[in-house]
């Protein structure tokens, strides 16, 4: 079960970073030709390695770190039209699986549950 929250965790934190470098470079930039927004998807590259490890620390700040993610899905589904929207709408499902898979790793990772005490 601990492999495939790991998994779960960092296939929805990958296809997050594309779908932020995609949205604010080509598909629906705010400005036509991209705009610097794409500079968002960089402080997701921090915990990646991380994840990619099984590192449970950093489960644990980064499923809170997403939450910034979440935040902005939100308002963007809620206050764009169009395919901006609909990004709003994937990056809510995207963040909201990693922030599911993360809590799950993290707390099945615990070292009281994998000792068996």
């Amino acid at each position: 079960m601990i492999r495939h929250y790991q998994a779960l965790a960092s296939v929805s934190l990958i296809a997050l970073i594309l779908l932020c470098l995609a949205w604010e470079a080509w598909l629906a930039p705010l400005r036509p030709g991209g705009s610097l927004l794409v500079l968002k998807a960089v402080p997701l590259l921090m915990p990646l390695l991380g994840i990619l490890r099984g590192k449970r620390y950093t489960y644990q700040w980064a499923s809170m770190f997403v939450l910034i993610y979440f935040t902005e899905g939100v308002v963007r589904a809620w206050s764009d039209s169009g395919l901006s929207a609909r990004f709003g709408v994937a990056e809510i499902f995207l963040t909201t699986t990693f922030f599911v898979s993360a809590i799950l790793y993290a707390r099945v990772s615990a070292p009281s549950r994998i000792s068996g005490s």
